[in-house]
């Protein structure tokens, strides 16, 4: 790679004057830009070493690869005359660049707060659709399953009272993790949560407190009053640190807090809070009870755009409200989650569908991988990756979304719990609608992928926008890779097998939290959970990067196939603490040496996932690359095979 001109096309792609700052981490090139809008996206794409781009938050994220990247930050740093920083101070940066919006603010917080609740969330409402496949009639004939074997009748008395667990007390996990992103005692929070909930509590009871009749109406399944109360918990709490003595902090901060928090709640902010929610949640449902399947599909057409604005993380809170009223035998059910898989199921149709027309082949690989994670739930990198670049397929899904979603509004189908919003969303839905439910997905997914595939026949421009002289230079590269693949030169690369470096439990890439990862921008492999911090060399071959923060290796086996060993996500920002390395670069090892360590429990406490990429960067030079191994490893066995 000519590491100074890749420096300067995303130099001159980016724009000199709009890099506000630049670090680099093991893979990627970091910026914090005045205006994304700017960026010519064209020109970094075009270019054969830059793998891809994203952005998130605050930062627009250039993808080079290991042992080249630090070098193409060298040479931007010459050009551009900008301070060498590290991931951290740029995300500091990134903070205070970014532009404050009330109202996308409030939806992180929201999405910050609920995120975390999602597996207790998704477990309580699948337990409630197995629970609804055991009691309700007319599934698998007149009668239900417990009707037909009584036997049965204890088990769906027990998954019954699982189901209604998370969300009866969900006041106590909304306690839990609004305390954390509030500030304050996780462990306070669930008081809160729990007083809010407490078996004491009675409808239509009062206490009398100085005069005033105060209800003791019970919080079980309330959002919003939970997170008011804990909100006010935090208030009183770090009012308190400040002003007590270290002497007494201990013991009345918690004392004065809880009480203060419980009166206001049960005297102000419950009673509020609840007329609040529930005015919210009726009005939801008196919407989608006067429009039906009108408003259904008017909310699927434009659900995506939400999704562009980030209003859609807003929904959960909303969702858990309905799902509990269903629950508890007052409300609809959650008729927002199916619209959502509508909507995601139609973008990754449009998704599939450029994959069938585009012959470019960088287009084809992100469209493949992109389309599937649409199609099981993650819309980003379909919508922003592929639909929205191209323009056209992202309006055409909308179509796809807008028709199922008015098919699903008329049929009444409505889902029982927070999941997946896709294909697998079936899970989620009340049983005696998933055959409703199927089949507007299918129709979703092939009104959207029709109307995508022949409007792009029809205006292959769109598709593939290169000029001919673009066309005959890719054709020329090709052919003459094709020539120097014949010719078999020394050094290229061999079938070979690559073992773990490290013990621990198998992953699929998909499941890593970082883009570059999951979407493979930097090649296949494999991920490990990993059991012990001892890194051992996964091939013969030679250390080709080995970087002082030792959270990362690259290594060139001795038969071609250059490995990214990368531990942990954002662990560059340790600086190397918690990190011991055992070989430096340019240096010769075989399988099994030990390359370092890592403190495991040290990483986590400091709030970073402890992952282990493995990572074959020239993936592109091999006919396949897939990893092989399942469950539990050891180090030194087989994890990935790759062939010619």
């Amino acid at each position: 790679m000519d590491h100074k001109r890749v420096a300067q096309t995303v130099v001159k792609a980016v724009g000199k004057d709009n890099i506000v700052a630049a670090a680099h981490c093991a893979t990627r090139l970091r910026l914090v830009v005045k205006d994304d809008s700017k960026i010519n996206q064209k020109m970094l794409d075009s270019d054969a070493d830059i793998k891809g781009t994203f952005e998130t938050n605050g930062q627009y994220q250039i993808i080079i690869g290991p042992g080249d990247v630090n070098n193409v930050y060298d040479e931007m740093v010459k050009i551009t005359g900008l301070k060498e920083m590290s991931t951290q101070e740029l995300k500091q940066v990134a903070a205070k660049n970014q532009k404050t919006n009330p109202v996308m603010a409030f939806i992180k917080l929201l999405s910050d707060i609920f995120v975390p609740l999602i597996p207790a969330l998704v477990a309580g409402g699948l337990l409630m659709a197995l629970d609804n496949v055991l009691a309700s009639p007319g599934l698998f004939g007149p009668k239900s399953v417990i009707q037909m074997y009584p036997s049965l009748k204890g088990i769906e008395s027990m998954v019954n009272v699982m189901s209604a667990a998370p969300f009866t007390f969900l006041p106590i996990l909304v306690g839990i993790s609004g305390a954390k992103r509030f500030g304050a005692n996780p462990f306070l929070g669930a008081v809160v949560g729990m007083m809010m909930t407490s078996p004491l509590l009675q409808a239509g009871h009062f206490w009398n407190v100085f005069g005033l009749h105060v209800s003791m109406q019970p919080y079980t399944g309330q959002v919003i009053p939970a997170l008011a109360a804990v909100w006010l918990l935090s208030i009183f709490e770090k009012w308190f640190h400040k002003k007590l003595p270290s002497a007494v902090d201990f013991t009345f901060t918690p004392l004065l807090s809880i009480l203060l928090t419980g009166f206001l709640t049960f005297t102000i902010v419950g009673p509020v809070m609840r007329d609040l929610s529930d005015w919210i949640t009726a009005a939801i449902v008196w919407i989608y009870n006067t429009l039906g399947w009108v408003g259904t599909g008017i909310f699927g057409a434009f659900y995506s755009p939400i999704v562009l604005t980030g209003l859609h993380q807003s929904f959960p809170a909303i969702e858990t409200q309905l799902i509990s009223a269903f629950k508890s035998g007052t409300g609809y059910g959650d008729f927002i989650f199916v619209v959502a898989s509508m909507a995601n199921v139609a973008q990754g149709a449009a998704t599939t569908a450029v994959y069938f027309l585009t012959k470019n082949k960088k287009m084809k690989g992100l469209s493949s991988s992109a389309a599937v994670s649409a199609l099981l739930g993650i819309t980003e990198p379909a919508i922003f990756g592929v639909n929205l670049k191209l323009k056209f397929p992202f309006f055409c899904a909308l179509i796809g979304s807008c028709v199922a979603s008015a098919l699903a509004g008329m049929f009444h189908v409505i889902a029982v719990s927070l999941g997946s919003a896709g294909f697998i969303g079936f899970l989620s839905i009340n049983a005696k609608s998933i055959p409703l439910y199927v089949l507007c997905e299918l129709i979703s997914f092939a009104i959207a992928f029709c109307v995508t595939f022949f409007y792009g026949k029809a205006h292959r421009n769109l598709i593939d926008p290169v000029t001919e002289a673009e066309a005959d230079a890719e054709a020329k590269a090709v052919e003459v890779q094709a020539e120097a693949t014949a010719a078999e030169p020394a050094g290229a690369v061999k079938s070979e097998e690559v073992l773990s470096p490290i013990d621990g439990k198998v992953e699929d890439l998909s499941k890593v939290k970082d883009e570059v990862f999951s979407q493979k921008m930097m090649g296949d492999g494999a991920a490990v959970v990993p059991s012990d911090g001892t890194i051992y060399s996964p091939v013969d071959g030679k250390i080709t990067v080995a970087y002082a923060t030792k959270h990362a290796y690259g290594i060139t086996s001795d038969d071609g196939a250059e490995i990214l060993i990368h531990v942990g996500l954002d662990t560059v920002n340790l600086k190397g603490e918690h990190f011991t390395s055992a070989v430096e670069q340019g240096q010769t090892v075989k399988r099994g040496d030990k390359l370092g360590t890592v403190d495991l429990k040290a990483v986590e406490a400091a709030g970073y996932d402890t992952m282990v990429m493995v990572v074959v960067t020239n993936t592109a030079s091999y006919a396949k690359v897939e990893h092989v191994a399942e469950g539990e490893i050891k180090h030194g066995e087989k994890l990935i095979e790759v062939a010619k």
